[in-house]
């Protein structure tokens, strides 16, 4: 089967299960990866109250359909996996970027540009609909408050900035959103 048909059957696969292709690679040996994203706004059952979080239940659903799929497909492939992103999930498509506005990214570039390739910032749209902007962290202090401008052409790779809250010993909520203990206090 062609690379853009299996890939189309599996993004099929994954989007009709309620879930979003983030990535997909196929390596040497027969190893096939997944990696799936829940779809902001849709309900999911809960497990453990990692509401926005992929689970291993969603892998596991994911997988049982797509082992069926490529079986009557013929989709050569010797081993699956299908996991989460992670926390330091990749940005590739425009969707990707329209979600994760206001979080913070790291961005490598095609081509650099003042002398370098990796950027450090809070993803924002530009004025103009082709372009982004980053908001330079303020951790460099040359760089502080100047934003870069780019097209999803010039990126590279772009990853979400992994944030954690070791207190609660998981990934910490986003900005702008109650935590679970704000939201039962609210509800008190």
């Amino acid at each position: 089967m062609a690379s853009a048909s299996w890939h189309a059957l599996i993004e099929r696969t994954v989007t009709g299960l309620g879930f979003d292709l983030v990535d997909v690679e196929r390596s040497a040996r027969g190893l096939l990866r997944v990696y799936i994203d829940r779809v902001p706004g849709r309900a999911y059952p809960e497990a453990q109250g990692l509401g926005e979080f992929v689970t291993v239940d969603d892998c596991e659903v994911v997988t049982r359909q797509l082992q069926y799929v490529l079986e009557v497909e013929s989709v050569d492939y010797e081993r699956l996996e299908v996991s989460s992103p992670g926390l330091d999930r990749p940005l590739k498509r425009q969707a990707d970027f329209e979600r994760f506005t206001g979080q913070a990214i790291d961005l490598a570039l095609k081509e650099a540009f003042q002398g370098r390739k990796h950027w450090k910032g809070v993803l924002r749209a530009a004025e103009s609909a082709a372009q982004w902007s980053l908001l330079l962290d303020a951790g460099s202090a040359d760089k502080a408050g100047s934003e870069l401008v780019f097209s999803l052409d010039e990126v590279r790779e772009a990853r979400l900035v992994p944030v954690i809250d070791f207190k609660r010993g998981r990934a910490a909520p986003k900005p702008g959103r109650p935590t679970q203990a704000e939201e039962r206090s609210e509800g008190a």
